[in-house]
């Protein structure tokens, strides 16, 4: 039986996608595709193709279609898509979907429109665009109608962004095109640096999740880690601490400070007063990073705290405001 017309959020990220409809949560997993070159078809996706990084023959490439947040190989994403929502709504779909996509504050144009070209591409019949920050903060249901100021930061694969709201709007925000994959090159490279061993991108992300951190702590935590030495070319084993993904990772902790510090000099002096009085929301797969709220409350000056559901709010705020289009008429794009 065919079903009826659905409405789905979309949070397209660069390292995982999250499909919503209402409050509950239908898909999460990496925005990570297998690609058969010879006939640039799509073979695998989702957590199956990252698995397969580092571990395919040459004939296959495992590429993420998102790069910094926006679209880097349009057909791919597409086709990604089609499969999501047909994987979701069924084959044989009556009324096609109605779609609500997030995409990165500050965007151009073209990389927006090729998000709503995609979505219907994909099979919907009608595209909105919300800005991830403010649907982020709809989805831990921050206090956004009244003239108060209320302050989010969304730490990404890759992006990092950092939003000021009120009365339903956008204020101030602002967007650097790095995040959690930046720092696991920052990891890489401070390895081979200072222990002359070559690490792959997945073992620099689980040392970053497993013993990382942004502050020294005193919980020194070891790890090995398996990599190739620079110079034989030969596997070596060698045990790193928490203090090394510390020293690793300063410069992309800097810029997001640097960040924030750009977008709170751009807002107004009464909306920073309401800021500095209800803290910052931290929300994004790099909150998960240890003490990434003691950080950037000793950097900035004004308390950071991390959201319930870090991962999943943007989806779900785009969701809830799919069901609430008059009040976010002015921030929602068609």
């Amino acid at each position: 039986m065919a079903n009826l017309s659905r409405e789905l959020s979309i949070d397209l990220g660069t390292s995982f996608t999250v499909i919503t409809e209402g409050q509950e949560v239908l898909l999460h997993e990496p925005t990570t595709v297998a690609i058969l070159l010879d006939e640039w078809k799509m073979i695998e996706w989702g957590q199956a193709a990252k698995d397969m990084t580092g571990r395919v023959p040459d004939d296959i490439e495992v590429i993420n279609p998102i790069q910094h947040g926006v679209i880097a190989e349009y057909e791919i994403t597409e086709n990604l898509l089609r499969y999501l929502v047909q994987k979701i709504c069924g084959s044989m779909v009556l009324f096609r979907p109605k779609l609500m996509i997030s995409v990165p504050c500050n965007i151009t144009s073209v990389e927006s429109r090729a998000v709503h070209e995609a979505g219907i591409g994909a099979g919907s019949r009608e595209v909105y665009l919300i800005q991830q920050p403010l649907a982020a903060a709809i989805g831990i249901d921050l206090p956004l109608a009244p003239p108060s100021g209320n302050m989010i930061i969304s730490l990404g694969g890759g992006t990092n962004q950092a939003a000021v709201m009120a009365m339903n709007s956008i204020i101030s925000s602002g967007l650097e095109r790095t995040g959690g994959q930046l720092m696991d090159e920052d990891i890489i490279s401070y390895i081979r640096k200072n222990y002359g061993v070559i690490l792959g991108k997945s073992t620099a992300e689980i040392a970053k999740m497993r013993i990382g951190a942004a502050i020294k702590e005193e919980d020194q935590l070891p790890m090995d880690v398996q990599g190739q030495d620079q110079i034989t070319g030969l596997p070596r084993t060698i045990t790193i601490k928490t203090e090394d993904i510390v020293e690793a990772l300063q410069d992309s902790l800097q810029a997001i400070v640097k960040l924030v510090k750009r977008v709170l000099e751009k807002t107004p002096p009464e909306l920073v007063s309401d800021i500095m009085d209800k803290g910052v929301a931290l929300c994004g797969g790099g909150t998960q990073l240890r003490g990434i709220d003691r950080y950037l409350t000793r950097q900035l000056g004004i308390p950071a705290y991390l959201v319930d559901n870090p991962t999943t709010c943007t989806s779900l705020g785009a969701s809830k405001a799919l069901g609430m289009m008059d009040e976010y008429k002015r921030a929602i794009l068609k």
